[in-house]
């Protein structure tokens, strides 16, 4: 068995007047035998992660992180860390879309690191967020490069809940993604999201669109960019109700942003798009994650 206990693992420090919950999990991934392993698992409930299922043919394992809660509430502070150590090579996903929940105080914050090693690989492809109305998040995604490590990263979030008509309620929503290389500052995206100040709805902005989303490449000593980059635009073209484009990352990377209409549309051009991306830069098929 590996090592798995909780109240062990990082987390923020708590007051006793502090509304929320204060949740944390640490997962390690070291390269042995051919394939990748789970060599270290802590957490502090109400973050959990599922047993990791190893992938025919490429070495790697996929993870679920979990909230068996159903939900962020407000003022809730849930913190994530993931080591890859070097040849491993991970995939992190979620069961199903994040909620977001009213908050009357603070903001929900939920922050995420992932560490790669020499030659590691990270995909990570957690579902969209969905805030509730009068919700506030504030998300965070912090990824260190090793040398010639590869890394995909998806971010995406809903408007509101769509399906109940609900279009910008939700208080604030923020996300932010930081990736460095070498300890070499790489990428940098900010979306910061405040229906009170301004609703992007219009022309230019939104639109009668209800899904934002993003896909980030990167990997280290890649020299083909431009090819990808225009894959990915004409695999975007396919997509009557996506709307989006593809731009390259100065020091080495590319970066699609699109707008769905609806969470079909969303994840189909998700999955697409992850596709070709896993094509490109690491030769590997399509990897069919098994949703309900």
């Amino acid at each position: 068995m590996l090592p798995s206990s909780t109240g062990s693992a990082p987390a923020f420090s708590s007051t006793p007047d502090r509304v929320g919950r204060d949740g944390a999990l640490a997962l390690a991934f070291e390269r042995r035998g051919g394939g990748t392993v789970l060599t270290a698992r802590r957490f502090t409930l109400p973050l959990q992660a599922l047993e990791p299922i190893p992938l025919e043919g490429a070495g790697s394992v996929c993870l679920t992180l979990l909230n068996p809660t159903g939900g962020v509430l407000g003022g809730d502070r849930l913190e994530t860390e993931v080591t890859v150590g070097p040849g491993a090579h991970v995939c992190l996903t979620t069961p199903s879309a994040t909620r977001v929940y009213r908050a009357l105080g603070p903001p929900a914050v939920q922050e995420t690191s992932i560490r790669l090693g020499a030659g590691a690989v990270v995909e990570y492809i957690p579902d969209h967020v969905i805030p509730h109305p009068g919700s506030a998040f504030h998300q965070s995604l912090t990824v260190e490069m090793g040398p010639g490590s590869r890394v995909i990263l998806s971010d995406a979030l809903a408007i509101g809940r769509l399906a109940r008509e609900e279009r910008w309620a939700f208080r604030e929503l923020a996300s932010r993604i930081t990736v460095t290389a070498s300890g070499r500052p790489l990428f940098l995206d900010r979306i910061n999201l405040d229906p009170s100040r301004r609703i992007p709805q219009g022309l230019g902005g939104m639109e009668r669109f209800g899904y934002l989303a993003s896909i980030a490449l990167f990997a280290d000593g890649f020299a083909g960019w431009e090819d990808v980059m225009c894959a990915l635009e004409a695999r975007l073209a396919a997509w009557p109700s996506v709307l989006g484009g593809v731009s390259l990352v100065a020091r080495g990377g590319c970066l699609v942003r699109f707008l769905a209409l609806s969470a079909y549309d969303l994840t189909d051009a998700t999955r697409g798009l992850w596709t070709l991306a896993r094509h490109s830069l690491l030769g590997l098929p399509a990897l069919d994650l098994r949703k309900g």
